[in-house]
């Protein structure tokens, strides 16, 4: 990590692959993810930890699995959105998106429990740029 600022920007430029995310930044003991996405993600909980959205550029879906049924967030360019840990949940978008996620390091990007991954889903714990 640099003690520099930092254009998300020239991140983004770095990579174009979705559901690859870039650590920008540790605060304490989190990741700051910068993440492209395009499609469907997987759906997926971590037992342990919240999820924090926020969505530069696009549009995003998360459809959620609650206690009384599913349901599906939509979360326009600037809007922000907290998983609730042990959540089951399917981040997608239509057009594609760019989003900047909050999560504990070390956190894999299709939780702890999860449906079988397709292929365009990276399973990792984000990549230090």
């Amino acid at each position: 990590m640099t003690s520099q600022p930092l254009d998300l920007q020239s991140v983004l430029d770095t990579f174009t692959e979705p559901w690859s995310p870039r650590i920008v930044a540790l605060v304490n003991d989190y990741d700051i993810r910068l993440a492209r996405f395009a499609g469907e993600h997987v759906w997926h909980k971590h037992e342990n930890t919240d999820e924090f959205f926020l969505v530069l550029d696009g549009e995003i879906d998360i459809a959620l699995r609650e206690p009384d049924g599913e349901r599906v967030v939509t979360l326009p360019k600037g809007s922000l959105f907290v998983v609730p840990r042990n959540t089951f949940h399917k981040p997608s978008t239509k057009q594609g998106a760019v989003v900047l996620l909050v999560e504990p390091t070390g956190t894999l990007s299709v939780g702890d429990e999860h449906e079988e991954v397709p292929d365009h889903v990276e399973v990792t714990t984000g990549h230090r740029i």
